[in-house]
């Protein structure tokens, strides 16, 4: 998740930053107890940030030196509070609209481990054959141990037609894999939908965007036009996204002034999320679909349709990350993304470390052809502390070509087919819709009842 809300106390943190980037720790006001501390540590800072630059064998820059020592205070936070130069900041703005020159994927990080939370559906780093869950070793030449997020953002991305090879350890394989992918325009169109098995309205979400939300109420009202008897809401692989797009597709599907969502900061400060809207979908039968590779967003969303008994959730234990990033602007155009708060469902439970538990636990490995296409390589985030050895490398593997459209609809005629966690929440969704047109209570309203 990357853009939220900033909190009351941000300005504050903003000052302190200005202050040791000015200098002005050397003049130490004269306080006592508790209050010292920090100053006394600021002077041991700007003591050893003089010393450095007088004295180090090779000449550094003063920047390069302060950019280290914040980055080294984030990383051992937690893995997802950062530092941004002018332009890896402005990388990040341009992730949520949708569009740009890369590979396709969104990756995690942790003690120097590059992960990947999930390729983004129709991009090359999907086409080539990346799967959630493999940690890259390296980016071309540049090992990726130490590197911060924005860095392996900035060296993935480039121009469109260019090449950069991933390597890459994969649960499974017995080393590491390099993949060459040819970089391309990622226009990521957040929502899909179609009518599986005449009565099945079935969306795809594959990540929250800006234009997400508005995207699935025109899905909603096109697939209800064809007389579908209940909805499949596939998040799996879903990174997750905007905040306030989470939200509002939880709206989608629930009635007005339910809580889709609250985070507290360590103040303990709540704020809610509620719905705001009559349910889009009519109260059609719902099943959500999940696995490790769903995060953040996709969580509360998810979390928020269970806690309700508003679906029924399918598939495997999510990715548990339940914390929420503040992006607060610095002077001259650096930023900081800062984990300020965490989220818990309308339930009160925290997802962190965790994840969603679904209703029915169902395991793709159960019809995938091939071991390394099983669901047990997605990565979680109390994994995140792992580390690998180097070991030597195969040359690496080509992407396949581009498929013309006709092709890419037959492999995905052919990959719903294959998708047994697919087949088995169609079965599921047909089964409750028969419950209702027997005018029986589906297994979601008896479990609300009681």
């Amino acid at each position: 998740m990357r853009r939220f809300l900033v909190w009351r106390f941000a300005p504050a943190f903003v000052v302190v930053t200005l202050v040791l980037l000015s200098g002005a720790v050397s003049r130490v006001p004269e306080v006592c107890g508790d209050e010292a501390r920090p100053y006394a540590a600021l002077k041991r800072f700007s003591e050893v940030l003089e010393i450095v630059e007088r004295n180090y064998v090779e000449e550094v820059s003063t920047d390069d030196l302060i950019t280290g020592a914040i980055n080294g205070m984030l990383q051992n936070l937690d893995p997802h509070s950062s530092y941004m130069t002018p332009d890896l900041y402005r990388e990040m703005q341009v992730d949520t609209r949708g569009e740009f020159g890369g590979l396709g994927i969104q990756i995690g990080i942790k003690d120097g481990q590059l992960t990947v939370i999930a390729p983004i559906e129709d991009t090359p780093a999907f086409r080539a054959g990346i799967k959630a869950g493999d940690y890259i070793m390296k980016v071309d030449d540049h090992f990726t141990k130490g590197m911060s997020l924005m860095e392996a953002v900035k060296l993935m991305r480039g121009p469109k037609g260019t090449k950069v090879t991933l390597t890459i350890v994969r649960r499974g394989l017995k080393e590491p894999k390099r993949i060459t992918i040819t970089r391309d325009i990622i226009s990521i169109k957040s929502v899909r939908s179609e009518v599986l098995d005449d009565t099945v309205g079935y969306i795809r979400i594959s990540q929250f965007q800006e234009k997400t939300a508005k995207e699935l109420a025109k899905a909603i009202d096109a697939l209800e036009k064809q007389k579908v008897e209940g909805f499949l809401l596939d998040l799996r692989n879903n990174p997750g996204g905007l905040l306030d797009q989470a939200v509002k597709v939880a709206d989608a599907f629930l009635p007005p002034g339910k809580l889709v969502v609250y985070i507290q900061n360590r103040q303990k400060q709540r704020r809610e999320y509620k719905t705001r809207n009559p349910d889009r979908s009519h109260g059609l039968p719902l099943v959500v679909l999940v696995n490790g590779g769903s995060a953040s967003a996709s969580e509360i969303v998810s979390g928020c349709l269970q806690d309700h008994h508003r679906a029924v959730v399918l598939g495997t234990q999510t990715f548990g990350k339940g914390s929420v990033q503040t992006v607060i602007p610095l002077s001259g155009g650096y930023g900081l993304r800062l984990t300020t708060a965490k989220y818990y469902t309308p339930r009160g439970t925290s997802i962190q470390n965790t994840g969603i538990t679904p209703d029915i636990e169902v395991h793709q490995e159960l019809i995938v052809a091939k071991q390394e296409e099983a669901e047990g390589f997605h990565i979680k985030e109390r994994d995140l502390r792992h580390r690998l050895e180097n070991e030597d490398v195969p040359e690496a593997e080509q992407e396949p070509e581009a498929k013309t459209q006709e092709e890419k609809d037959a492999a995905r005629a052919e990959e719903q087919r294959r998708d047994y966690q697919l087949q088995r929440a169609i079965d599921l969704l047909k089964s409750i819709a028969i419950y209702r047109h027997l005018g029986e209570p589906t297994p979601a309203e008896q479990a609300a009842a009681h």
